[in-house]
């Protein structure tokens, strides 16, 4: 049910708190088939009552106080006792002290208003300080620590430099078993799009180093729309289609295989006729002027994704 709640929404996933609460709590004040109390009632011995309280802006619906859980809430539908009234049963000096124990609200720019949230006002937000899990150790502070080199010179003057060589290397000939490009004399009149390396070093559950990539991929910015690329696609899936997918499969009672392909994007071939600058550190010796004409996707190429 709460998921259900969350898909109608555009909210992140980080009010899933707020939508779960808000469904324990209509779950607690509504009846089922089979007990026609609710389990407010059940529990409590006596039916829940809140507080009328006023009308929100911009819409039909009314605001309630809960006493019990001190929280003010929006609802449509409620059953109003037009003989009772809250003060009836208490004197002027229990209103007084009452009121002078609710949360006082400084006039200062500090002030947070209340945020709402799935029709609850929350009144009351949480003061404690998020800290990395003790059983993380000192992986919190590795991981803010960025040490890989950014350009094909650093990755060179690096101490794990042999590494780094090594793993571009691997990365060209995966290029060249997918023959991902030629080598040809650059067209005349046609500008080139540039590449760069993109080091990364992974790191085991341990923190120590386990393996070192590099990526060579393509400089997206530099492609220019109705010359290299006429449209681009999504990185990933629309959330629709997985359940239109998963619909179909639960119907007819199909079998659904995850894998992960690696270097996917060179298995895509490129039909524009694009042009892309030789990787740095791998220029042919004396064609310095000669450029890729790509036959497959690269990484970053703006339509990559659609391989």
């Amino acid at each position: 049910m709460v998921r259900s709640m969350m898909s109608f929404t555009e909210l992140p996933p980080s009010f899933w708190g707020y939508a779960l609460e808000m469904m324990a709590k209509l779950l607690n004040i509504a009846p089922s088939k089979t007990v026609p109390q609710t389990p407010y009632e059940i529990w409590h011995a006596k039916p829940a009552s809140y507080k009328f309280i006023g009308y929100p802006k911009e819409t039909t619906r009314y605001y309630f106080y809960d006493s019990v859980e001190q929280k003010i809430f929006i609802s449509r539908n409620a059953v109003f006792l037009k003989k009772g009234f809250s003060s009836d049963s208490r004197r002027d000096e229990d209103l007084i002290e009452e009121s002078s124990e609710e949360p006082q609200h400084d006039n200062t720019t500090s002030f947070e208003p209340p945020v709402h949230t799935n029709g609850i006002l929350v009144l009351r937000r949480s003061t404690r300080e998020s800290r990395v899990p003790e059983k993380y150790g000192f992986m919190g502070l590795t991981s803010q620590l960025d040490n890989d080199p950014k350009t094909y010179g650093e990755a060179m003057s690096d101490i794990d430099s042999d590494k780094w060589l090594e793993a571009m290397k691997s990365e060209m000939d995966s290029m060249g078993s997918n023959q991902v490009w030629t080598i040809v004399d650059p067209p005349k009149g046609v500008r080139p799009v540039g590449c760069k390396w993109v080091y990364k070093r992974k790191l085991g559950a341990d923190g120590e180093v386990t393996a070192f990539k590099a990526r060579l991929v393509v400089k997206g910015y530099t492609q220019r729309s109705g010359v290299d690329f006429e449209e681009t696609y999504s990185p990933a899936a629309m959330a629709k289609s997985i359940r239109i997918l998963l619909a179909i499969a639960a119907w007819y009672d199909y079998e659904i295989w995850q894998m992960d392909v690696k270097t996917v994007f060179l298995n895509g071939f490129v039909e524009e006729e694009i042009f892309m600058d030789q990787p740095e550190g791998f220029t042919a010796v004396g064609e310095e002027q000669i450029v890729c004409r790509l036959q497959r996707s690269i990484y970053d190429l703006k339509q990559a994704f659609r391989s």
